[in-house]
């Protein structure tokens, strides 16, 4: 056996016990993300689902601590959209139970991504379905409904957008721009089938979008109701509240400066902050890493035929 190879084996048998424990640490919290969804990861054999392993969003989806960051990130982003918060705010069971709707986002998010094809189609229509029966008045007077394709739009883009910062900026892999073009015209697919239009599909549009949306946005009492529960997310992990607080803001610092001016981020100390969060999750991120390396992703390579590793190598 070659020596970097002995040596790197011996290092995952050394390192084994704990990355078993923060494995469990990290399901304990995502359990119903991943589990008990009725989501067969494993078979059929050679199902490819919706994107496949040669896609850049399985690339992507594959970093645990990117994608983490941002989905909180993403909450942020999406919560500056009057219309958009009022659903959440009046049917959604976030400020209640902000860790189960957490866990059903990354459901999701994880059976659209990695799932094989029929049960990535159901899981949409599932969502598109209770879609359906989220509607009402905005303090403002205005409608709103959860499958008015515009506000799909917004949700969607706040999402991909910072998946996208958050793999970058933690997993330390800039990716060129036709990269990040391919990631943008692949996931619109799953907006467009729950009923959203025009999405953008470069970051050239993307980056236009986000400069058309910017005057409907605002940041209101609803929006600092809705975001407070992010900061007393009860973690069941060890040293809880420390973790919840490094994940928060972590996300926080991807946001646009845009957004953090709206959120009231940009004061000196809370950007030393979230900066400080931002550098402590990069140091944790190789341990995190290695603790999901046997998960939905890896997963779902054995099931289309390919070692895991070639996917974690690009990542």
């Amino acid at each position: 056996m070659p020596l970097g190879t002995f040596r790197r084996h011996a290092m995952q048998v050394v390192t084994a016990p704990a990355r078993r424990r923060v494995k469990r640490w990290v399901l304990a919290v995502i359990a119903t993300g991943s589990q008990g969804t009725g989501v067969d990861y494993d078979e059929p054999r050679g199902d490819l689902g919706l994107f496949g392993p040669d896609s850049v969003v399985w690339r992507v989806h594959a970093d645990f601590p990117g994608m983490m960051a941002g989905g909180i990130c993403a909450l942020l982003l999406q919560a500056l959209h009057p219309l958009a918060l009022a659903g959440v705010y009046d049917h959604s069971d976030f400020r209640h139970d902000p860790l189960g709707r957490l866990r059903r986002t990354i459901g999701f998010v994880s059976a659209t991504t990695y799932a094989p094809r029929a049960a990535a189609e159901a899981r949409i229509a599932r969502v598109g379905a209770i879609h359906h029966t989220v509607r009402g008045t905005a303090p403002d007077g205005r409608f709103y409904s959860a499958d008015d394709p515009a506000l799909l739009t917004w949700v969607h883009c706040a999402e991909m957008w910072s998946f996208l910062q958050g793999y970058q900026c933690y997993r330390d892999v800039p990716l060129p721009v036709a990269l990040q073009d391919r990631y943008y015209d692949e996931t619109r697919r799953v907006a467009e089938a729950l009923g959203a239009r025009d999405v953008p599909r470069s970051v050239a549009e993307i980056d236009a979008y986000f400069e058309r949306m910017r005057p409907e946005l605002a940041c209101d009492a609803r929006t600092h109701d809705v975001l407070s529960v992010l900061d007393e997310i009860r973690v069941p992990l060890p040293a809880g509240s420390a973790v919840r607080g490094t994940f928060v803001r972590a996300g926080a610092a991807l946001l646009p400066d845009w957004a953090r001016t709206l959120l009231g981020r940009n004061g000196r100390v809370q950007r030393l902050r979230d900066t400080g969060a931002s550098h402590l999750l990069h140091g944790l991120a190789p341990v995190l890493r290695a603790a999901m390396m046997d998960g939905i992703a890896a997963r779902s390579c054995r099931r289309v035929g390919i070692d895991p590793a070639q996917l974690y190598l690009q990542c």
